[in-house]
């Protein structure tokens, strides 16, 4: 396959290979009692195969006036990149107020700016296993020409305290691959990693969701030729746009939603795909995401979900 052999001459994000979104949506950041997730997890996944996670951080909310964040917080953010750490894992701190950005650009430049001018000082002497990623999945008014200007100017904050930290920027419309082209990096910066998300075809892998608006379809399947097919064809052009660009390739999200009744078989044959293909390319990826939907991991049982696991990482 072109796209295949093409990755091969593509550097790698060798660094960061198997990974989990973790914490986007757990009550640990209001009232840690509360958390779901616990450090024993960081153990759990270690154990199973994975070597990294991707923690989605949502911060605009929790700034004062000023836009600067609260120490308990901040010390909150430090036991959780402490705690992955001592279980022999890689953290990804991912800022992701993605829908503020999207809605308004001036006052998310304003306070993405100030998340990392806190963030990156105070993580300048952690190794190479805990990367940034300057910005989830912009979109709608954060545009192509929005955000290569903005990516630039969050890099240069980042690159004050921390000048050879890996960071991850993808392009926008929801760090689309097609979207690739029109991503506009600093030439002069090896030490990125390009990511995007992959959740197509999006009939099937959010049938049933309910933020989107196909909350009542039910019944799509995957995983015809021509399915697998397609999801050959995007990734070699993925690949293909890496070994043009010199750049290593992040699969920072995929997944298909659990709770719309798509059979376990077709979902496990989805994941398996995905991720197969994107190593077959040279890709690195997480998982999304460890609870709450998506499930990789039962919290009413505490065990992961065995099949999803399976097709993340065959044993």
């Amino acid at each position: 396959m072109p796209g295949a052999a093409a990755a091969k001459d593509a550097p790698a994000a060798s660094e960061f290979r198997r990974g989990v979104n973790v914490l986007g949506y757990d009550p640990y950041w209001k009232h840690e009692a509360s958390a779901r997730f616990q450090w024993r997890h960081f153990a759990a996944l270690k154990s199973a195969g994975f070597d990294h996670v991707r923690l989605n951080l949502f911060v605009f909310d929790k700034m004062d006036s000023k836009n600067r964040l609260p120490e308990a917080w901040l010390r909150k953010l430090d036991r959780v990149v402490d705690e992955a750490s001592k279980a022999g894992l890689g953290i990804i701190l991912d800022e992701h107020d993605f829908n503020a950005c999207a809605k308004d650009v001036a006052t998310c430049r304003v306070k993405l700016g100030a998340f990392w001018e806190q963030v990156a000082p105070r993580y300048r002497s952690r190794p190479a296993s805990v990367a940034f990623e300057l910005l989830n999945e912009p979109h709608a008014k954060l545009d192509a020409a929005a955000w290569n200007t903005m990516l630039v100017e969050m890099l240069a904050i980042v690159r004050r305290s921390n000048p050879t930290r890996k960071v991850i920027i993808g392009p926008t419309s929801w760090n689309s691959f097609r979207e690739l082209p029109s991503l506009k990096l600093p030439a002069d910066d090896r030490n990125l990693i390009v990511t995007f998300h992959y959740y197509d075809p999006f009939r099937f892998t959010h049938q049933g969701a309910s933020w989107t608006d196909l909350q009542e379809l039910r019944g799509v399947t995957w995983g015809s030729e021509a399915d697998h097919r397609q999801l050959s064809e995007d990734f070699a052009k993925v690949a293909d746009w890496a070994k043009a660009n010199n750049r290593p390739i992040y699969l920072g999200e995929f997944g298909a939603y659990d709770k719309s009744g798509t059979p376990t078989d077709q979902r496990v044959a989805w994941t398996s795909a995905v991720a197969r293909e994107a190593e077959k390319n040279g890709f690195t990826w997480a998982y999304w995401q460890f609870d709450s939907d998506f499930l990789l991991w039962d919290m009413k049982a505490d065990r992961f979900v065995e099949p999803i696991r399976g097709a993340l990482i065959p044993r």
